[in-house]
């Protein structure tokens, strides 16, 4: 989220965990509530992942797949309404829908219909969100409907979540082929093992992980070491980071440090 306090200040914003069978491929679920007297407009930076985002809005309820989002989505919330979310991890949305690579989704938002099928489970779990107060029903439907996809093992999925949990975990891996060393193989195997399970390329994942640090850093800190974090995130200077930070969000990291701490 950008301006996460300005969020949080307009909404209730929570995040539940998947059912146990579902935590190989799902990072968590993000659940946000509002009721607002005039429209706001959320902003985030999405991360490697894909998202299932079930909606209440007006009365009338949708489910969303949205691959990975390239830039800065921004959100109009007006009037009331809920959302729940399912962050899958990075790699880990191919065995809901193994018939299409990952890449095919990238950059689009699609009815959910379209790309797992229809069924009672989905219809279930969005009548739990426009009728449920309680998080953990919501919760439990979610499981309900994504246990009915029946999603099978596969180990080219396990591979592509454990190399892009490394590049969001381990700061040395700076490079494509530092990376591909890690998992024994070639770089071109790897790019296609990303495009096939991830949705975008091995260097966009570690670029964004590397993004991500730091607008967390300019979010916590307004008098950070910017040419100390550039050097720790593997930028070759501050002017570089600088450069991605500002074509990426709008602002430069100073401003939106000053932004965010103010």
């Amino acid at each position: 989220m950008l301006d996460p306090s300005v969020l949080l200040r307009r909404t209730s914003f929570r995040r539940l965990p998947p059912a146990p069978a579902l935590r190989p491929y799902v990072e968590h679920y993000w659940l946000i509530d509002w009721d607002l007297p005039s429209p706001y407009e959320a902003r985030v930076l999405p991360h490697p992942s894909v998202n299932a985002v079930l909606q209440w809005r007006g009365g009338r309820s949708r489910c969303e797949v949205s691959g990975v989002g390239l830039r800065v989505h921004t959100e109009r919330l007006e009037g009331a309404g809920r959302v729940a979310g399912v962050q899958f991890r990075p790699g880990g949305f191919r065995p809901f829908a193994p018939a299409v690579p990952v890449s095919g989704w990238t950059g689009r938002r699609l009815p959910a219909e379209e790309v797992t099928g229809a069924g009672p489970a989905l219809a279930e779990a969005l009548a739990a969100l426009g009728e449920e107060d309680d998080d953990a029903r919501r919760g439990a439907a979610v499981d309900a409907w994504l246990l009915a996809l029946k999603p099978r093992p596969d180990p080219q999925a396990a591979l592509a979540v454990e190399l892009a949990d490394l590049a969001r975990r381990d700061r040395t891996v700076r490079r494509t082929a530092r990376l591909a060393e890690s998992s024994g193989l070639s770089v071109r195997a790897l790019q296609r093992l990303f495009a096939a399970y991830v949705g975008v390329s091995p260097k966009w994942v570690v670029l964004r992980y590397r993004l991500l640090d730091a607008l967390e850093r300019a979010a916590a800190d307004g008098a950070a070491d910017w040419a100390g974090i550039a050097a720790e995130l593997g930028y070759a200077d501050q002017a570089h980071l600088v450069r991605d930070f500002t074509a990426t969000v709008g602002v430069p990291p100073t401003a939106y440090a000053a932004r965010s701490t103010a």
